[in-house]
């Protein structure tokens, strides 16, 4: 009776409280990314009583403990198993769970008692139950008062906590970086270095983030985040063409605290998913990324290895988008956004302004193979299609009015990853655009591209190394009317038509030491050749010790 007991007693009282455990709703940021497929707060529902020992799936006939388990459940019914079936008879146990077992049988035996039922209960089962209970008194008074400790510290943590429905996260990145000293080529690009690179001093660059994730229903939540950034690259070479040669991917020197996420993801049915908000309506958010280590916290240094950047255009801020999950191994990501949905003025608002509208076919034909394939067209009320990479600014400015002409443009591309093993994944990007001024002739045309390796797990788990080459956005052809053309702009300032003359290349190389769970180290080094996409101007060197803690 004393071996019934002992097995009996835990894995009926201490595993129903197990069950009872609670999973939440989990996002991740670094920036990262938004899962608009986020699962809801709800409870395991624990199993029900068990009736019969055939239903515990991993106790057989043959076993020892057989016969003991099939009279407890028949004659006591003080048995209960793990949500799935299964018994774990072989789990070791504690005194203080060992009394709480017995606790819950004496209730049983009591209750058949009470009930006139103790013609199932022989004097033999009633003295070692007396003598158990006897000998266990201690362990059982001192359980009663965990207990009631416990419902005293429970129901100070409720009265005392955060929220009930609001799941609050974060992330702090520090960075140190500094380059070689350089000399351009620039205003007039006349094949003469006459301009420093006067951002040559060591600095330190930090970014700090704060997220609310609050449940609003099971299939819906309140996403908010709150941005600080200090520090930045620049200065740098001083025209517009290679001013985002050098650009981190957690560079975003705001002057205070701002709102960065302020959006609202339903999930409308169990495929269909949909995001709406004021601020971070984004393609990087709301599009999933073939690469699985696109992060700027954990993820490659700079701002041009994180992805396309025809996936960054327009840089939206308010709109809506969905991700429909049409087949096991295939999903649509659409979105619309606006890079000014709050200001009222002209050439801004919801539809007015820089505007864009995207979509994103993601397909994973092998658990070990990634395929997205895009296109956005993007209206910028300035030229400017905000990139924040290589070539962004498309039309010159005017030096009459200030301004530049607006332009519409259209953009395709497609990702690819490979894992090749467990510890090696092999990738790729390559974009295009098209870009003209509105009612006028002419088009400029531009080409980015990426190849990369990842290499998981590097000397010890956890750790990550990359190596990244890849051509910034460059103009190939712009043969917009006469004053508008950047490339030429920049030689002479008459704005004629012509593309690039020369070709920048980005290498980038990075390891991350993952400390803890919570805390990593990436050293990096970026090398850059012919930034601005100009022939005489100096490589450019950075190194970068990036530091992450994530809570």
């Amino acid at each position: 009776m004393l071996a019934w007991l002992l097995i009996a007693g835990v894995n009926g009282v201490a595993q129903k409280a197990l069950a009872q455990e609670y999973t939440d709703t989990g996002t991740t940021q670094a920036q990262e990314s938004i899962d608009l497929n986020s699962s809801s707060l709800s409870p395991v529902n624990p199993m029900a009583q068990v009736t019969s020992v055939s239903q515990l799936k991993d106790v057989q006939p043959n076993d020892w403990a057989f016969q003991a388990l099939q009279s407890l459940v028949e004659r006591y019914g003080c048995i209960a198993g793990y949500p799935d079936s299964n018994y774990r008879g072989n789990r070791a146990l504690t005194r203080y769970e060992f009394a709480a077992g017995v606790n819950a049988c004496l209730d049983k035996v009591n209750e058949l008692i009470t009930t006139a039922t103790s013609d199932l209960i022989t004097r033999e089962d009633l003295a070692i139950l007396q003598k158990l209970q006897s000998e266990f008194a201690p362990e059982l008074a001192t359980l009663r008062g965990r207990v009631d400790s416990l419902e005293t510290k429970t129901a100070e943590i409720e009265a005392n906590q955060f929220s009930t429905t609001t799941k609050l996260s974060g992330l702090l990145i520090v960075g140190i970086q500094g380059r070689t000293s350089n000399r351009g080529d620039v205003n007039p690009r006349d094949g003469q270095k006459d301009t420093d690179d006067a951002g040559t001093n060591i600095n330190v660059m930090s970014l700090a983030q704060l997220y609310l994730t609050s449940q609003i229903t099971p299939r819906s939540y309140l996403f908010t985040g709150l941005l600080d950034g200090k520090g930045k690259t620049t200065p740098r070479f001083t025209n517009s063409v290679s001013r985002n040669d050098v650009l981190l991917g957690y560079e975003f020197p705001t002057d205070n605290l701002i709102v960065s996420d302020l959006n609202f993801h339903w999930l409308v049915t169990d495929k269909l998913a949909v995001m709406v908000g004021t601020e971070g309506v984004s393609m990087p958010a709301a599009f999933r990324g073939p690469n699985r280590v696109e992060s700027a916290a954990t993820g490659p240094l700079s701002y041009f290895a994180q992805r396309n950047p025809i996936l960054n255009m327009g840089y939206g801020h308010g709109g809506i988008a969905i991700d429909w999950q049409f087949a096991k191994r295939a999903s649509l990501q659409a979105i619309y956004t606006s890079y000014q949905p709050g200001n009222p003025g002209k050439g801004s608002g919801l539809f007015d302004g820089t505007t864009t509208t995207g979509v994103q076919l993601l397909l994973t034909p092998t658990d070990t193979l990634d395929l997205s394939l895009y296109y956005v067209n993007n209206y910028s009320s300035d030229g400017c299609l905000l990139t924040f990479v290589g070539d962004e600014c498309l039309t010159t400015v005017n030096t009459t009015t200030g301004k530049s002409a607006p332009l519409q443009t259209n953009g395709v591309g497609a990702t690819v990853t490979w894992q090749i093993s467990p510890r090696i994944s092999a990738g790729a990007w390559g974009g295009y655009t098209k870009s003209y001024i509105p009612g006028r002739s002419g088009n400029v045309e531009t080409t980015n591209y990426m190849v990369f390796l990842n290499f998981p797990d590097l000397f010890a788990k956890g750790n990550l190394g990359g190596i990244y080459v890849g051509q910034p956005p460059k103009i190939t052809s712009s043969n917009l009317p006469v004053g508008n053309n950047v490339p030429d702009f920049v030689n002479t300032g008459l704005g004629r038509a012509g593309g690039q003359p020369g070709t920048t290349t980005q290498i980038e190389a990075f390891y991350r030491f993952q400390l803890t769970d919570n805390i990593s180290i990436t050293p990096g080094i970026i090398h850059i050749l012919e930034p601005g996409n100009t022939p005489d101007n100096d490589s450019v060197t950075i190194g970068i010790l990036r530091s992450t803690f994530l809570f």
